[in-house]
């Protein structure tokens, strides 16, 4: 025994005292005294405990489970053991054990502020953001000690929103500097979906508290959900050099990467978290899809089907799979599949994927009619969980072509930012628009970048609405703006893409779909901005869209009749900005692409005022980032089969027929149905 605890006079509490003052200074020396306290007294709960801290402390994490794992067992209701587990798990990357380990903690202590915090930390890695928000709550809640705001953290985790935000805001009039509450009513505004709101709280208390790490995290978090993801960066860098490494931030670091299309680094910070917590399979699934972005298919498939073996009923790494288009799946596979449907537990999220995924399959073995039933089937289940009204699209329409006018634009005529560099891509999505953008951006002064959220940013601050059922401003209010206001909007989307742009190149693609909405808007704030319409058959187009299962934004696709109707918006407005601003919109028709790619290039060309270049029409040898569901496609030649393929689909498309109305007739191609 140490020369500590070998006195006449020592006693095993002070030793054990000891070896705790120990644990911070010299983890090395603490080990030793619990181990020689262990000789005197075999077996003693919190030597061992200690043992397992000093281990964890020096870096032998292996050793500490060794060690902890017996004593949890031993130990059942010891919260401090199943907390220091919990902790050693974490670093061990075994996230399913430390949950549970922290889990048990908690249940024993409610009031271990940080084991909730982590727990928070490891279900957002993990995913489950119901599970994330509750311990995140938990945690506030145990941090604080005013008795008002023990109130408010109360109603925050009983997701009693409008009571917390009252008792936060009563707090704050009689102590505007205190950072908790401060930082708890940015959560109440983030819960809400008011991350604007969130991001100004946020910013104060890390100016009145610079080290109040907790607020960093959650500024970070607010910043990216605004697609700011420079200063997120930011925020992470900030946090990692004070945990270089934490999971949590390398994983959202990873995202906002990726969001800006640094997709290299953002693969390097997935295979950070990784290599230190192998067992996430959402964090893999988030891989494989960098890696497909970045044309690593079959790496891209590997780490789909590694979430896959951590989590059998992950229906989105099967549809992610199948979303490769150019993948097939085995016998296996559709065996995996179906047992998984058979599951009554199934939660809803997974079974749709699943359904889509199977959908695929069927479609490629030529089963269309069990192909459909499945694609029917996952889509009624989306349409479910998401809120969409079709006569709010239309009512919009009808207010674009009653503001947007030719008088309105004969008025704006010089006006807004003079820049020629952006080229917008618009029209609905599965149009051949990823095509167009793969083309465009072989040509040496074109950059192509990705589905860029700006104008619709610019747009939601138009609006003026902070939420759901306010009423848009939005277009109207530009009717009271003066050229500099309109030339600032310019200017505010050129700022805001020049994180996108990597290259020297004059010119880069905006590939944004629903951007159609905002041709008026496009025209006014950059009138030398291209604008291209791409448009396909609408029933290969809408039949496209059904089948396909977008990760968000796309809420008009998963009826077949709310389709059409969007369909048919679109072929509205775009018909009308042809009828007061002729010949500013070029209509790319997917299926004359197909027919005589050559012409279709070189009018495109002309449009965009470039010269013709032969890489052009090689496009599929173009080396980029795609991050459209096309991404496999676009990497070879135009072939002629896709066109036709929806007759498969065709004695189940009446309701998208009915809903398109005259629009069904908007393109060549239709003159021949």
């Amino acid at each position: 025994m140490s020369e500590n605890v070998s006195g006449p006079t020592a006693t095993l509490a002070i030793a054990l005292e000891h070896a705790t003052r120990l644990l911070a200074v010299d983890p090395a020396k603490a080990e030793q005294q619990s181990r020689a306290i262990l000789e005197a007294a075999p077996g003693h709960p919190h030597a061992l405990l200690l043992l397992g801290m000093a281990l964890r402390n020096k870096g032998d994490a292996a050793a500490a489970r060794g060690v902890l794992e017996p004593l949890a067992k031993s130990q059942p209701k010891s919260a401090p053991t199943h907390f220091e587990l919990g902790l050693v798990l974490t670093t061990l990357g075994d996230g399913e054990g430390a949950i549970a380990a922290l889990s048990r903690a908690v249940k024993i202590n409610p009031k271990l502020t940080h084991a909730w915090q982590m727990l928070g930390d490891l279900h957002t890695l993990s995913g489950d953001t119901e599970a994330a928000d509750a311990a995140y709550a938990q945690h506030i809640k145990t941090s604080v000690n005013d008795p008002k705001l023990l109130q408010a953290a109360v109603a925050l985790t009983e997701t009693k929103l409008a009571v917390a935000e009252r008792l936060l805001r009563e707090f704050l009039k009689k102590h505007p500097t205190d950072v908790t509450a401060i930082r708890m009513l940015a959560e109440v505004g983030a819960r809400l979906g008011h991350n604007e709101d969130a991001e100004h709280l946020l910013a104060r208390c890390l100016e009145l508290a610079p080290s109040f790490t907790v607020a960093r995290s959650n500024f970070a978090t607010v910043l990216y959900r605004q697609n700011k993801c420079l200063e997120a960066i930011a925020q992470l860098d900030a946090l990692l050099k004070g945990e270089p490494r934490h999971p949590g931030y390398h994983n959202l670091k990873a995202a906002a990467l990726a969001r800006i299309g640094e997709y290299e680094r953002a693969a390097e910070s997935y295979r950070t978290v990784l290599k230190a917590h192998p067992d996430l399979p959402k964090v893999w699934m988030s891989y494989g899809h960098t890696l497909k972005t970045i044309g690593k298919t079959a790496e891209s498939i590997a780490a789909y089907r590694k979430s896959i073996e951590l989590a059998p009923a992950l229906g989105e790494a099967y549809w992610s799979l199948a979303n490769l288009k150019t993948f097939r799946f085995t016998r296996d596979d559709f065996n995996a599949i179906r047992v998984q449907l058979n599951k009554k537990s199934l939660v809803e999220e997974d079974r749709f994927h699943l359904h889509f995924a199977l959908g695929k399959a069927l479609e490629d073995e030529g089963d269309y009619q069990e192909s459909f039933e499945h694609y029917a089937k996952g889509n009624a289940l989306r349409r479910k969980g998401i809120q969409y009204d079709p006569r709010e699209t239309t009512a919009y329409v009808r207010r674009s072509k009653a503001f947007f006018t030719a008088d309105f634009f004969r008025a704006q005529r010089g006006h807004g930012h003079p820049a020629p560099d952006p080229i917008f891509i618009v029209g609905l999505p599965r149009s051949g628009s990823t095509l167009i953008e793969q083309i465009l951006s072989s040509h040496s002064q074109v950059e192509g970048t990705m589905e860029l959220p700006d104008v619709i940013s610019i747009v939601r601050r138009l609006s003026g609405r902070k939420k759901k059922s306010d009423t848009s401003a939005y277009p109207e209010a530009l009717g009271s703006f003066g050229p500099e206001e309109i030339k600032a909007l310019g200017t505010e989307y050129l700022d805001r893409t020049r994180i996108q742009r990597k290259s020297e190149r004059p010119f880069f693609i905006d590939k944004t779909p629903h951007n159609f909405l905002h041709i008026g808007l496009i025209h006014t704030m950059l009138p030398n901005a291209k604008i291209i319409d791409a448009r396909r058959h609408p029933l290969s187009c809408g039949f496209s869209c059904f089948k396909q299962h977008f990760a968000r934004g796309h809420n008009f696709s998963y009826n077949l009749a709310e389709l059409g109707r969007y369909y048919a918006d679109y072929v509205d407005l775009m018909s009308h900005f042809d009828a007061v601003l002729p010949h500013r919109i070029h209509r790319v028709f997917y299926e004359q692409m197909v027919e005589n790619p050559e012409r279709e290039i070189r009018a495109l060309l002309t449009y965009c005022k470039l010269p013709f270049e032969d890489a052009c029409l090689r496009f599929y040898e173009t080396e980029r980032a795609v991050r459209t569901p096309s991404s496999e496609q676009v990497r070879m030649p135009i072939f002629a089969d896709a066109v036709d393929h929806w007759r498969h689909y065709e004695p189940w498309l009446d309701p998208l027929k009915l809903a398109l109305g005259p629009a069904l007739k908007s393109c060549p191609a239709t003159q021949k149905f």
